[in-house]
């Protein structure tokens, strides 16, 4: 599985990093990115909460 964030529609809310921590990180500009490539499988049930949980849909989930 693999996580996108696209930052063209990020707000920089954080609620992905604090859901899954282990994908996601706030980089300088204040914005989503993922840090693990590809997601851990441990990590995802919440790397999938974290995208349905986006407020702005930035994040794209490839099964």
């Amino acid at each position: 599985m693999k996580a996108h964030v696209d930052q063209d529609v990020c707000i920089g809310c954080g609620l992905c990093a604090e859901t899954c921590p282990a994908v996601f990180v706030m980089n300088d500009d204040g914005l989503a990115e993922v840090k693990a490539d590809p997601v851990p499988a441990a990590a995802a049930d919440d790397c999938r909460k974290a995208a349905e949980d986006c407020p702005v849909e930035a994040i794209t989930i490839e099964e």
